[in-house]
């Protein structure tokens, strides 16, 4: 969280901040007006002390532009906000696109998702991935299914009869439905229902599952996402 003097106003810290940079008073004025917009806090009156910690979040993206960067640097800048507080600081930080280069770091991975155009992916400190969101979900060697049958006993024999399966990675059961990682979908296309027709149960649902970079996480990585 970064820090502040709590007896300013936003508009005063960055004014305070601006003249640090040696900006003159209409270019000082002009962004000071702006990034108080692009951070809602134009009508905020309120002094720095009495913020909510998204508030001061977002106030602290607005100083750090404050000298329009062309790099801006983010070290978790979710950590510890309340859901409302976390989107709002993802509506400024995507709200940047086209203006400045955003690098952040985040163990979050959905707001990677939510806000990047490219991730890197480290693992004790090295590279193991970099390229596009849409370009790593799609490098995922498992498709994720969902496959929902008559009851939960009806879903432990399922889960007993495609055990071994060459095409299935995993498998877990919740209540009468089925969550499954193959390595070949067509395949389970078309054993998975055949397997339920010849224990005599009905299949309720059937549904392929968006691969999210939390699952491309966990297979480079090879353990849960921290």
């Amino acid at each position: 969280m970064p820090g502040f003097y709590p007896w300013m106003t936003a508009r005063e810290y960055l004014e305070f901040a601006g003249r640090l940079f040696g900006l003159d008073k209409a270019t000082l004025d002009a962004r000071a007006t702006a990034l108080l917009e692009m951070a809602g806090l134009a009508s905020v009156t309120t002094r720095v002390g009495g913020f909510s910690r998204g508030m001061k979040q977002r106030l602290g993206i607005a100083q750090a532009l404050i000298n329009a960067p062309s790099l801006l640097m983010l070290d978790e800048p979710t950590s510890a906000l309340d859901p409302i507080g976390r989107r709002e600081v993802l509506e400024m930080v995507a709200s940047l696109r086209g203006r400045t280069t955003v690098f952040f770091s985040t163990h979050i991975l959905a707001d990677v998702e939510r806000v990047c155009d490219a991730v890197a992916i480290l693992e004790r400190g090295r590279v193991v991935a970099s390229a596009g969101v849409e370009e790593l979900t799609a490098r995922a060697t498992a498709n994720r299914l969902i496959v929902e049958v008559e009851d939960s006993v009806a879903a432990a024999a399922v889960a007993g009869a495609l055990a071994g399966r060459a095409w299935l990675k995993s498998i877990e059961t919740d209540g009468r439905a089925l969550h499954l990682a193959v390595s070949d979908l067509p395949s389970a296309q078309r054993e998975i229902p055949a397997a339920i027709a010849a224990a005599g149960m009905a299949l309720r649902r059937f549904e392929i599952g968006e691969t999210s970079l939390e699952d491309v996480f966990v297979e480079l990585v090879g353990g849960p996402a921290q």
